[in-house]
């Protein structure tokens, strides 16, 4: 039994659970809630749950194949069992900031091993589980590698020139680094729960799964301010991202993932990642879903330098342009890196720490000082004010641990 839908999102999910049906995922027969309600903070936590680890169901999905020679992560020799770190002055132990914060999956890799797994509400190691806007980050580090090889030659080049289609938006004299920077100028309005908001207008032109609404949505906004002169979060400034990397590795961001990153670096596990209409563009700010290993090997991969494969995937000193604090045109430095979120903190700025990050509770977090990579599956209801811990706080408490 499902739970009720509306309009397209019936269709899409029974065109979706069909194309899935041949192939075996052991939650592919749970009942699931809607996009919608995902961002209306209705669903309960068991359908979240379900939900969370289903997204491929929401709408059409692209694959990505897993790599034929996994990359290895084996145990630490002295796992970290129990922990108790400090929140904002209170003592909280590794099972309460799990509790507390509804969290699904959590995995600590520190000089490559595997020092905590742990999985919650039923999920396993074959368990895919949604990005939400750690899917920003991914979609930044493509452009870091569509760099690498000349597919793009400037990150000062106009967005207009790969997407000529915003020719006459308030896009027209945008730059890549600003879209990046989410420092486009252009107005946005990103509030999850409005109706009315610019976020979920998009959101509503993606559950029409028709060819160019989403861009459409993109090219009807006014301009705020010039473009490099204001931050705003800004999830349409991802779509934009991802329009440009599509024309200019002139194939389709899940291709390009799976053959720069997913296979070369050993991901064990096919992802998936949400399309914005039947065989159209990736969803840029959010959709993919992996397992919890894998968004690892992604952390390892980017405190690699981008090296795969015996490739450097990415630009030299890549990985530290696209994750500390940026400035804007006035020399204001904001909180905000290419699509990163630089750990601002003293010893985050200390350790070069930077996060993805996603509503519902969704975490990477990658510390070059320290070799470490954290990975948080949250399962939250609503999308932005769940936790009752500072996820922060936990992973510089983890990072200032002593593990040998």
């Amino acid at each position: 039994m499902t739970l009720p839908l509306h309009g397209s999102e019936r269709v899409i999910q029974q065109v979706n659970a069909q194309s899935k049906s041949s192939t075996h995922y052991p939650h592919q027969r749970e009942a699931i809630g809607t996009v919608r309600e995902m961002y209306d903070g209705s669903l309960s936590t068991a359908t979240a749950v379900s939900t969370f680890r289903n997204i491929h169901r929401l709408f059409p999905s692209a694959t990505i194949p897993k790599s034929n020679k996994p990359f290895p992560l084996k145990a630490a020799a002295k796992p970290l069992s129990s922990f108790v770190f400090t929140d904002r002055g209170r003592q909280v132990s590794l099972d309460q900031y799990l509790e507390l914060n509804q969290i699904a999956g959590l995995l600590i890799l520190k000089d490559r091993q595997i020092y905590l797994e742990r999985y919650r509400f039923g999920n396993t190691e074959k368990t895919r589980w949604m990005s939400m806007s750690i899917a920003k980050s991914i979609t930044s580090t493509l452009i870091g590698a569509a760099l690498k090889q000349g597919k793009i030659k400037s990150l000062q080049d106009p967005v207009v020139k790969y997407v000529p289609e915003l020719k006459t938006s308030a896009y027209a004299n945008v730059s890549i680094r600003d879209v990046l920077t989410m420092s486009s100028g252009v107005r946005w309005n990103e509030t999850y729960t409005d109706l009315r908001s610019d976020r979920r207008r998009l959101l509503e032109a993606q559950i029409a799964q028709k060819p160019g609404a989403a861009l459409a949505v993109l090219q009807q906004l006014p301009r705020q301010a010039e473009p490099g002169t204001l931050f705003n979060y800004n999830t349409g400034e991802t779509q934009v991202a991802a329009q440009v990397l599509r024309n200019a590795v002139g194939m389709p961001l899940s291709q390009y993932l799976g053959e720069r990153i997913w296979s070369r670096f050993g991901m064990e596990a096919e992802a998936s990642w949400w399309l914005d209409s039947p065989n159209g563009v990736e969803i840029g700010g959010s959709g993919m879903s992996a397992t919890l290993r894998d968004y690892g090997r992604f952390g390892l991969f980017m405190l690699a330098g981008g090296l795969a494969d015996n490739e450097m995937i990415l630009p030299t000193a890549w990985t530290y342009e696209a994750t500390t604090p940026k400035a804007l045109k006035n020399g204001e430095l904001i909180p905000y890196a290419y699509l990163w979120w630089p750990v601002v903190t003293r010893d985050g700025l200390r350790d070069g720490a930077y996060s993805a990050i996603g509503i519902h509770g969704q975490y990477l977090y990658i510390n070059p000082k320290q070799n470490m990579v954290i990975v948080v599956w949250g399962a939250q209801t609503r999308p932005v004010g769940g936790a009752q811990i500072n996820d922060q706080a936990f992973f510089s408490a983890v990072s200032l641990a002593q593990f040998n």
